[in-house]
């Protein structure tokens, strides 16, 4: 009966031109996406302390957790006093933006149809995850207090810098270069600042011998591969968020 009906109502029924969205529609729900998308890369914070915390040892699992705190307080901060206005308030071509705090009139990169403090906050996502590959690679590596000062410095000046480059209409995106999801901007950027921080930092105290084979002396187990499962996980559902809305 349901189908016969369908059937009927679709024969009888008079054909419907599709309704073009208004502005204030896409306004509404291009500023929606754009916090559900944060709110989803926000979740990563999360998945990258469980998945630290697992994989550290049991003495490192408390500062592990304070430093994922304190990183994301700090980067959001710091993003808002200067970083977004260094990526975002850069002249179509150029090299750095300027040096002065977002506000809702701040600049998004021309004529957009979506609310500019939707798109801080899922900017500020970004900056969160791109710290956090290099908080993963110099676990137990460095003191909290030097990573902060580093997370300062990665997010209101090396992230934005590069950022501004392509999403702020600088001068690669000028010369063609186009960035999905944050290949280059996001993954490459941090990949980059963790290997630099590897090499000065060296490996762990304690794990390898002193000889040139650099040959394991002390094996370091993980202190919970359910933690760093459950780690993995959430780091998979905010990925959806992440390279969805890029």
């Amino acid at each position: 009966y349901v189908v016969v009906i369908f059937a009927l109502c679709s024969v009888s029924a008079p054909t419907f031109a599709e309704a073009a969205v208004s502005e204030e529609g896409q306004y509404i729900f291009n500023s929606l996406a754009f916090y559900i998308g944060g709110v989803l890369v926000a979740f990563m914070a999360a998945g990258f302390c469980m998945l630290e915390s697992g994989l550290v040892t049991n003495k490192s699992v408390s500062t592990i957790a304070a430093k994922n705190i304190g990183k994301f307080a700090l980067c959001s901060i710091v993003f808002f006093l200067f970083g977004y206005q260094m990526a975002y308030g850069i002249d179509e071509g150029g090299y750095i933006g300027s040096f002065k705090m977002w506000s809702d009139e701040s600049s998004v990169g021309g004529d957009v149809n979506y609310s500019g403090n939707a798109d801080w906050f899922f900017q500020t996502m970004f900056v969160c995850a791109t710290v956090s590959i290099v908080s993963g690679a110099v676990a137990e590596r460095i003191k909290i207090w030097p990573f902060f000062v580093f997370a300062v410095i990665m997010s209101g000046f090396i992230y934005p810098i590069s950022m501004g480059w392509q999403w702020g209409k600088g001068w690669l995106y000028t010369a063609g270069f186009s960035d999905f999801a944050g290949s280059t901007l996001v993954h490459a950027c941090g990949g980059a600042a963790a290997l630099a921080g590897v090499i000065v930092l060296g490996a762990r105290a304690g794990r390898f011998t002193g000889s040139g084979s650099k040959r394991v002396m002390v094996p370091f187990a993980a202190s919970s591969i359910p933690l760093t499962t459950l780690g993995t996980f959430l780091l998979w559902f905010g990925w959806f968020g992440f390279n969805g809305m890029s």
